[in-house]
């Protein structure tokens, strides 16, 4: 990795500003209700403890809108994360300001300290050079191991590194870019893409970087109508983007250029309407009936995108195949799953539904690499740039 890691770092007594995610779900009685997120920190929040740091971690969640909200307050995160960690974990009443400052003065070494959510203040998502400053003014390190917000330009997670030296990546970073890495940079071949999802707009750079380097692309969900449909085919009341069809063209044509091989689905689930009350059947033609509309790939399509995935050696998918959060409308999806799980290549999975169908199916611990950051894997795999990854100091 060519950014420096807090493996690399002498922490001993030294104020450690940490951005973590601590983006998670609370209930109506301010309990959380999953702390994946809190957890996948924990090794770089034990690390630096082990280490003697003086730890400020600092995160965000939801979107309060720049002032408090004690709906949206980390607290919780501050409890749940003292029992993980078996220790004491001070909590801040806020992120910047003088009582914040002598909070952090007092750390000792191996001390733990929980900022209160960034976004109380609006200057936290503005980047605003002053809030940067505060917040630098805390520590002498900063360590980001909150990948999922690496692709935003806040203060937090860019600012801050123009005031503080050195600036290096978490475990959870490192072991992000790492994988990442192989799939834009050396992959094992051969490479084989997943990409699924409502919209083609929303995945058109994902999509065109993916072609630069796969060696085939199975494309299922909504956004397979678009392109069946750019290419003649009668798709129903299916859900298309008419205004991207042009650009589904492209795509096919761009495909054909570098010879990768563009999958589309030749057989479908449809329904009569898209409500957990209705009922699929399958279609074994690529047209789907005109008062049908399709919510899922059709089981001789799973088997030749299941063929697919056995035979490659890096897996990406981003994605669902099908209206996975209902049901009956799931089968697809968990069926990509499956075989993903099964592979022996590296596979490598991002993006919200795609993470929970390796969970819904029960194979979450046969994936290679599980991303945390739905987004910024994304952009990342798209070969955008991402600020909070370019701010770090090089190795």
């Amino acid at each position: 990795m060519a950014k420096l890691s807090i493996r690399e770092l002498d922490l001993k007594g030294k104020r450690v500003f940490m951005r973590v995610d601590f983006n998670v779900p609370l209930n109506d009685a301010l309990e959380i209700t999953d702390d994946t997120r809190i957890r996948a920190s924990l090794p770089t929040i034990k690390l630096a403890v082990e280490r003697g740091a003086r730890l400020i971690l600092a995160s965000h969640l939801g979107r309060p809108k720049g002032k408090p909200n004690p709906t949206m307050s980390l607290r919780p995160a501050a409890e749940r994360l003292s029992q993980l960690l078996g220790k004491p974990v001070t909590f801040a009443a806020d992120c910047v300001g003088p009582e914040v400052g002598a909070q952090a003065a007092g750390l000792r070494d191996g001390d733990v300290l929980l900022l209160e959510n960034l976004r109380f203040h609006p200057e936290e998502e503005k980047n605003d050079a002053g809030f940067s400053k505060q917040l630098a003014a805390l520590a002498q390190v900063y360590i980001n191991d909150a990948f999922g917000s690496a692709h935003r330009a806040h203060a937090s997670t860019e600012g801050i590194t123009r005031c503080l030296s050195p600036c290096a990546a978490g475990l959870l970073m490192e072991r992000e870019l790492e994988y990442l890495g192989k799939a834009v940079q050396n992959p094992e071949r051969p490479y084989i893409a997943i990409v699924g999802g409502a919209k083609v707009s929303d995945k058109i750079e994902l999509l065109q970087n993916l072609m630069k380097f796969a060696d085939g692309v199975l494309i299922g969900g909504a956004m397979a109508y678009t392109f069946l449909k750019a290419q003649g085919v009668e798709v129903g009341k299916s859900r298309v983007e008419d205004d991207k069809l042009d650009l589904a063209r492209d795509l096919l044509q761009f495909a054909e250029r570098r010879s990768i091989k563009l999958h589309l689905p030749t057989d479908h689930v449809v329904a009569e309407k898209l409500d957990p009350s209705a009922k699929g059947e399958v279609v074994s033609t690529v047209q789907i009936p005109s008062d049908r509309l399709g919510v899922d790939i059709g089981p001789a399509t799973r088997a030749v995108y299941a063929g697919e995935v056995a035979r490659a050696k890096t897996i990406v998918w981003n994605g669902p195949m099908g209206v996975f959060e209902i049901d009956q409308f799931a089968e697809g999806t968990l069926a990509i799953a499956r075989a993903v799980a099964a592979s022996s290549a590296v596979s490598i999975v991002g993006g919200g539904d795609s993470v929970a169908a390796v969970h819904k199916a029960g194979v979450a611990e046969k994936i290679s690499h599980i991303s945390t950051g739905g987004g910024a894997s994304l952009e990342f795999l798209s070969g955008l740039k991402l600020p909070g990854v370019e701010a770090l100091t090089e190795k």
